[in-house]
């Protein structure tokens, strides 16, 4: 295992808050130069102040995740500037929009699929594109943060188990496709694509886009625990990965339910 993320440059969705901003400083703990990106400008702010106060080395970028001119703006960026040091990629950013299947709001329904599963898909992509010729020996890494609600159904949250149900799918195809897809080199050899992509599937969280549901404190977990899983995965060794990682509260037997 590598002692630390030393030298390795990572973009982290979603970090202006919540999951995304206790990712950006565990990963800044570790060693790693983190990319702050979000579309909340103060709270990106926010968590660069929080990583540097805690000795981190962070910058903030910002990014729209729905948009393909910002996701190829932003992967382009870093790598004219960080080079092949920037090879991770967290794909944190998630929204949640309540609705039951007689009131749901097409636009809302729309903005929640394009922020959870679609941006999230074609940044992977842009991000493959570059790191595919990174020199031999070299493994980048893409982590996507999931959710329990992709392999479970509540009322009034179709828009987000749906998007998060298609986006789980979707890793499943990359990973499938990264374990058969080889890249050809100069001499006419081929090689495994050097990249993998682990998800982690953790349940409720006490983050802000949790309060509107209103769960008890004592059934979820900080973001922190979540965060220590991603930077987990991040260090483990370059020829091993885990497909899915579910992360959930540990509740002691007398807590109250």
């Amino acid at each position: 295992m590598e002692a630390s993320l030393k030298g390795r440059v990572a973009l982290v969705t979603g970090g202006a808050s919540g999951l995304g901003r206790a990712t950006a400083l565990a990963l800044a703990e570790g060693g790693a130069h983190v990319v702050i990106a979000d579309i909340d400008a103060a709270g990106s702010e926010e968590t660069l102040s929080r990583v540097t106060a805690a000795g981190g080395s962070a910058e903030v970028a910002g990014l729209d995740v729905t948009q393909d001119e910002s996701r190829r703006a932003i992967v382009a960026d870093l790598f004219d500037r960080h080079g092949d040091a920037f090879d991770v990629l967290v794909n944190v950013a998630g929204i949640d929009r309540p609705g039951y299947i007689t009131d749901i709001d097409l636009a809302d329904y729309q903005r929640v699929q394009a922020v959870n599963c679609e941006g999230p898909v074609f940044l992977t992509s842009e991000f493959m594109k570059r790191v595919q010729h990174l020199p031999e020996g070299r493994t980048a890494d893409v982590v996507h943060v999931v959710s329990l609600s992709a392999i479970t159904s509540g009322s009034g949250a179709i828009a987000y188990n749906g998007s998060k149900a298609g986006f789980l799918n979707a890793t499943r195809c990359i990973q499938r496709e990264l374990r058969e897809k080889a890249v050809r080199l100069d001499d006419g050899s081929e090689r495994p694509f050097p990249c993998r992509v682990q998800s982690v599937i953790p349940a409720a969280m006490d983050t802000p886009m949790m309060e509107q549901w209103g769960i008890p404190g004592h059934l979820m977990m900080p973001p922190s625990a979540v965060a220590e899983a991603i930077r987990t995965l991040l260090l483990l060794h370059p020829a091993a990965f885990v497909p899915e990682m579910q992360v959930v509260p540990r509740l002691e037997p007398n807590f109250p339910r």
